[in-house]
């Protein structure tokens, strides 16, 4: 059995922060806990999106986070991974997903769960 945390233990692992009102609000009742989820993961990417200045012409930051990078990250199959995208983007309207081309990742644009809320 595992032991306890003690005085700054408890402050040596990082965290994913997912916004609240993904789970309290009922206008994302219908999203899936597992799509929520990939939510906080794309919102946890933006910092690094920013750090490596990915911008486009308007200034809106996007990240690049493969289906392949998905999966693994959820222990997911390419079928669930790519309905999670489709579910962010098609019907919670919290992703904005861009083609490149051939053989390019899509860029991902991650908005605003607030404007959702307005």
């Amino acid at each position: 059995m595992g032991d306890f945390f003690y005085g700054e233990q408890a402050n040596i692992f990082s965290f994913y922060r997912f916004p609240k009102a993904l789970f309290t609000d009922s206008r994302f009742r219908g999203i899936s806990v597992e799509a929520k989820v990939l939510y906080g993961l794309l919102l946890d990417r933006m910092g690094l999106s920013v750090k490596n200045g990915w911008k486009d012409e308007e200034g809106r930051v996007y990240i690049i986070f493969t289906v392949e990078a998905i999966m693994e990250h959820l222990g997911c199959s390419n079928k669930k991974a790519v309905g999670l995208l489709r579910e962010l983007d098609e019907k919670a309207d919290l992703i904005e997903r861009r083609r490149q081309g051939q053989g390019r990742p899509s860029l991902i644009y991650v908005k605003s769960f607030m404007d959702a809320l307005a």
